[in-house]
């Protein structure tokens, strides 16, 4: 949970800021109840409340968190701890990703994001097939299957074929998201043995897609405009100096000013 004077991340618009007072709210609600299992403890629900401080985004991310307090006892003479928390607003993780990122990669990024704590193999699976997705798009390589487009992708690699942006390092990365992505994508052989992700694991690769995202599509759109300013300026130069030629030429040819007579 956040404080005051912490940093903090917009999960909405990606503002890096100091969460101050008046834009933070966070407390501690003792519930009464009779005959829970627990012993000697009552629930305690905790809402933490914090507004954006960038003024075109000013969105409302809202927590809570369950907790047990001792009974007889409340919020302001013992805090509680916490046992379970959740994101309330926004209902996921997610970070906005540019237009320059397609739509279909998009949608299984947003998905794989807001599933990741309820069901972190079927996330890691949507990032499995978004990566896989980024090959075909960004990289021109599809295959009948994954692997040996990752194949594909490290011939490019060796040929000095593949796209700016693509490394080694990356396409590992993405081999072990195929196999963690395989524990939801495929059975194993034998049933009984159970093979899971948690979503800490499932963050993980949700990272990757937002770094590929960034290091593939964004800086390729930024590259593009950054070579499409200078071919403008080199243009704008060359006409320039073509109307100053221009100009130079007509001054040789205008007739002498006439002498003025006493």
């Amino acid at each position: 949970m956040a404080h005051v004077g912490g940093n903090w991340n917009c999960p909405y618009c990606g503002h890096a800021q100091v969460i101050a007072d008046e834009r933070f709210s966070k407390d501690w609600y003792k519930q009464y109840v009779r005959g829970w299992k627990k012993e000697g403890y009552q629930p305690a629900m905790l809402i933490q409340a914090i507004v954006c401080a960038n003024q075109a985004c000013r969105e409302l991310t809202l927590a809570a968190a369950l907790g047990l307090i001792t009974d007889g006892k409340n919020p302001r003479d013992e805090t509680p701890k916490a046992l379970q928390e959740w994101r309330l607003l926004p209902q996921s993780s997610a970070k906005p990703q540019p237009d320059a990122v397609p739509d279909p990669l998009r949608l299984d990024y947003y998905e794989a994001c807001a599933i990741r704590d309820l069901s972190p193999k079927a996330s890691a699976t949507l990032i499995r097939r978004c990566l896989q997705g980024m090959i075909r798009d960004f990289c021109g390589i599809a295959k009948a299957t994954l692997a040996k487009e990752i194949e594909g992708l490290r011939e490019a690699l060796d040929n000095n074929t593949a796209p700016k942006g693509v490394t080694h390092e990356s396409v590992d990365a993405i081999e072990a998201v195929k196999k963690v992505g395989n524990i939801g994508a495929h059975m194993e052989k034998d049933i009984d043995l159970i093979v899971d992700v948690d979503p800490g694991e499932a963050q993980i690769l949700i990272e990757l897609a937002e770094m590929l995202f960034n290091e593939w599509y964004v800086e390729r759109q930024a590259r593009t405009k950054r070579l499409a300013r200078i071919t403008a300026l080199s243009t704008q130069k060359a006409s320039d100096i073509a109307q100053a030629k221009i100009e130079k030429e007509q001054q040789k040819v205008l007739p002498p000013s006439s002498a003025k007579q006493p």
